[in-house]
């Protein structure tokens, strides 16, 4: 028995020495065997690092790979045609451009009112590619920034999380954020839009805040305030950064934490920055007027002030000091009301406006710019739409506040502060989530890399044990079992954020809305091209000076995509105007014909769904409609409740509101209609996304006559008639 034993023992040795040789074979070849530790350990980062960065680019891919490389939603249609303009006519002729197309009769000067970031990054892509001879379409530069711009986000999360604990956790929080649904939604290829570099910018200037503040260098504020402006160029959301920073700086100078090293960091970076963001047109005077820019002003006042007083500190005595502080504070804080309250009220400074109300209340916007409330991406969000878009990470968030409270450190104050007011915002709008996804990930990855890191321990040190340490460790067992479902359980939430994160980005965020897709009975696909059907039409067929109207939602494709004159687009810029296109779709059809003829009307286009059940319809839309076009004074006439049944319902049915049967909206969607049967076992007129039949169904129209419907329905143009001549 002891021989067997000893032979069993001797070739375990001889096993585990060949397991050993064949792995040190297999290192050697590969050429790490050699390699330090520190080498290893680098490679093994730069491995991981690559793949989340090669991940992040390549899960944004499903829609190209389902439709084709095509520009998504709305917004980025204008985009598209802007930087194609950049491309063609250089960035003189952009800066200058007066886009005579949009905004009939008033017209938009392009390059006072937008961030230009967007496309200077996507024209300044397209010419070093073209500089090394690589052919591709300015379109297809488009469509695949937001993707590579994920890949360099995922890069500086590594680094922001790195300085902030550890870069165990980095690499954790890069793995995350390549696939966190909430970024995602807004960075699949095809989404042309600014926030699809603008969080590589705010992770970038974050980080260089970091740096700034741990080290006090003037070179690392330098390039904070320079990542500082590139965010300012790309983005509106950096008033969210120039809040962020004072508020990180007062947290310090509250805790005992201010030092020189903040001061110079701050000072340094608010100047620079200020500066900077200035040359930017749209911006122009609001960081020095706004008063969503005061927060930050004040704090730079404060740094100095307080540099002053510890100045004095230090050359006059305790008692001198009391009496000269006491002085200088109630001179300078009535001095500062004073003028506070002269330039608010001569409008030297500016009021918050409409959208930053709306972050400090939600209600504001329903009650008082019902422009803004009907974005839908303005609405509060729900409980499900935090799950479906950080899932895991809505229960790794306030571990991570906990890791970061109890090692209370300058940055980690700062990532707090960060965490509590983004999941805040996020709540307010829906928009928002972007801003929150990436907090997430980092107190995401802090919480993921310190529990493993603690509870590895005890299953390692399990393993090193022998016997009669086992036995005379009590506790062992118990520990080594926790240890290992503590990892079993981070394991398998991993692996499940991986699978519920995949499953979103395919089935949720990876459909353009300029194509619509639906599966048959069968299982088969159908796709859905009647958007550009249409503008392809109306580019076609249509006077190249014929004047388009819309709900605003469409104006940026219908210019991008048909070269078309349009009234209104997602701007929004003028409430009045979209105010005067709300009345003519609510009124009945003399009234509309009065307002279009006075707006010089050719076309009209809605978008309708009662056959396809498109839900997204103009008719699902009318409210809005009603309630804008009612806003102004012009429209004082359009009252809400007159589109209600009695019992306050909105019907398109036979109870429907007369008022509503009659308006010009429900007659260019329904027009015809109640002659096409579109179910079986229904009747005509059956209306798939209300459910219902429809009340007016014998109708014929006056003042318009039908110019094209797509082949599904889901776009209708009308042509306004004349006038009649005097002699009829």
């Amino acid at each position: 028995v002891r021989r067997s034993k000893t032979c069993s023992r001797s070739s375990c040795h001889l096993a585990t020495s060949d397991i050993m040789a064949v792995k040190f074979s297999f290192l050697s070849r590969l050429g790490l065997g050699r390699m330090s530790h520190d080498k290893q350990d680098t490679l093994i980062k730069l491995a991981v690092l690559s793949i989340a960065s090669i991940l992040s680019f390549s899960t944004r891919l499903f829609s190209v790979l389902r439709f084709e490389s095509v520009i998504h939603e709305f917004d980025p249609y204008f985009n598209f045609r802007t930087t194609r303009f950049l491309t063609e006519e250089g960035f003189y002729s952009f800066h200058n451009w007066f886009d005579d197309r949009a905004w009939y009769p008033l017209g938009r000067i392009i390059g006072g009112t937008i961030y230009p970031g967007l496309m200077v990054t996507s024209a300044v892509f397209y010419h070093i590619m073209r500089f090394f001879n690589i052919t591709i379409a300015i379109r297809n530069v488009c469509v695949f920034l937001a993707p590579t711009f994920s890949s360099f986000t995922t890069i500086v999360t590594y680094l922001l999380t790195k300085e902030l604990w550890s870069p165990g956790a980095g690499l954790v929080a890069a793995a995350m954020i390549s696939i966190v649904p909430g970024y995602i939604s807004r960075s699949v290829a095809g989404s042309y839009d600014n926030e699809g570099i603008a969080i590589f910018c705010m992770l970038l200037t974050y980080y260089l805040w970091i740096k700034a503040v741990k080290t006090g260098a003037v070179f690392w504020s330098t390039m904070c305030s320079l990542a500082y402006f590139y965010m300012v160029s790309s983005w509106g959301g950096y008033v969210f950064l120039i809040n962020l920073m004072p508020m990180h700086v007062l947290a310090l100078m509250a805790t005992g934490r201010f030092t020189h090293r903040i001061y110079v960091a701050y000072s340094t970076v608010y100047v620079l920055g200020t500066v900077l963001s200035m040359q930017i047109s749209f911006v122009g005077f609001q960081p020095i007027q706004s008063s969503e820019h005061m927060a930050a002003f004040g704090v730079f006042g404060l740094c100095q002030i307080y540099g002053f007083v510890d100045y004095l500190r230090s050359r006059l005595t305790p008692e001198s000091f009391q009496t000269l502080f006491k002085t200088i504070l109630v001179i300078v804080g009535t001095v500062v009301a004073a003028i506070g309250v002269i330039l608010s009220f001569t409008g030297k400074v500016s009021p918050w406006t409409g959208r930053f109300y709306s972050l400090l209340d939600p209600s504001y916007a329903k009650n008082n710019i019902p422009i803004i409330a009907s974005v839908s991406e303005h609405q509060p969000t729900t409980w499900s739409s935090f799950y479906f878009d950080l899932q895991a990470l809505v229960f790794m968030f306030p571990v991570g506040l906990y890791f970061c409270f109890n090692k209370l450190t300058d940055q980690n104050i700062f990532i707090i502060l960060y965490g509590v007011t983004s999941i805040y915002f996020a709540g307010v709008m829906v928009r928002l989530m972007l801003v929150l996804a990436p907090v997430m990930c980092v107190l995401g990855g802090i919480a993921v890399s310190s529990l493993l890191s603690s509870y590895m321990k005890n299953v390692d040190a399990g393993k090193k044990m022998d016997k009669k340490t086992r036995r005379a460790e009590s506790t062992y067992p118990v520990k080594n079992e926790i240890a290992w479902g503590v990892v079993g359980l981070m394991t398998l939430g991993l692996v499940m954020y991986t699978f519920h994160c995949t499953w979103v980005t395919s089935e949720a965020y990876s459909s353009p809305s300029i194509v619509l897709a639906a599966r048959q009975h069968d299982g088969s696909r159908i796709i859905f091209d009647d958007f550009r059907e249409a503008y392809y039409w109306l580019r076609q067929n249509t006077h190249e000076n014929a004047k388009v109207m819309s709900w605003w939602d469409y104006g940026y494709q219908i210019t991008a995509m048909a070269n078309r004159t349009i009234l209104v687009d997602n701007n929004t810029w003028n409430n009045t105007h979209i105010s005067r296109v709300g009345q003519a779709m609510s009124s009945t059809e003399d009234r509309a014909y009065e307002i279009m003829r006075e707006l010089d009307v050719d076309y009209v286009l809605v978008i309708f769904g009662g056959l396809t059940g498109y839900a997204s319809d103009d008719i699902n839309k009318f409210l809005w409609m009603v309630r804008i076009g009612g806003s102004t004074d012009r429209g004082a006439h359009i009252k809400e409740h007159d589109y209600y049944t009695p019992a306050g319902e909105f019907r398109v049915d036979k109870e429907g509101s007369p008022t509503l049967l009659n308006c010009l909206m429900y007659k260019m969607c329904y027009y015809k209609f109640g002659q096409v049967y579109t179910e079986q076992g229904k009747p005509t007129g059956y209306d798939r996304v209300r459910n219902v039949e429809i009340g007016n169904k014998d109708f014929e129209l006056d003042v318009l006559e039908e110019a094209y419907t797509t082949e599904h329905w889901l776009v209708r143009i009308y042509k306004v008639k004349d006038l009649d001549n005097r002699g009829n």
